[in-house]
């Protein structure tokens, strides 16, 4: 499975904000340290925004923050609101080998799904911790 830009984007973000819960992040910061543009960011975020994982305040102070529980969201909350990862089945007829072999892409996509929806935040900011910096 390979994650969209968008994806990967929004979880080095949400990552940030559930490193440090309640400090405000401006876009412009996160876009600087993943090399994105602010206003790319800015329209990850406010799909996040939109689904709950983070919130938004403007002026003195503002800043986007987690809005999650780093213990409960996984990696998959925060894939699937960009990415489909429903069921893929297309409807048309498959033969012989192809069939068999959109059976073993539907499997490892199940398996991707699986594993992204067991790993929290927190799990995955321990993991980080963890890794020598560079």
């Amino acid at each position: 499975m390979r994650l969209q830009k968008n994806t990967l984007l929004a979880l080095c973000s949400v990552l940030e904000f559930a490193r440090q819960p309640g400090r405000p992040f401006s876009a412009g910061e996160i876009a600087h340290k993943y090399g994105a543009s602010v206003h790319h960011l800015a329209k990850v975020l406010g799909r996040l925004r939109r689904a709950g994982l983070v919130t938004a305040a403007r002026g003195s102070g503002g800043g986007y923050r987690f809005s999650g529980n780093p213990k409960r969201v996984t990696l998959l909350d925060v894939i699937c609101v960009f990415e489909d990862v429903g069921s893929g089945n297309e409807k048309r007829a498959k033969r012989g080998l192809e069939r068999a072999v959109d059976q073993v892409l539907a499997e490892i996509d199940e398996t991707a799904k699986a594993t992204f929806g067991s790993i929290t935040l927190e799990t995955l900011l321990k993991l980080a911790r963890r890794q020598p910096s560079l």
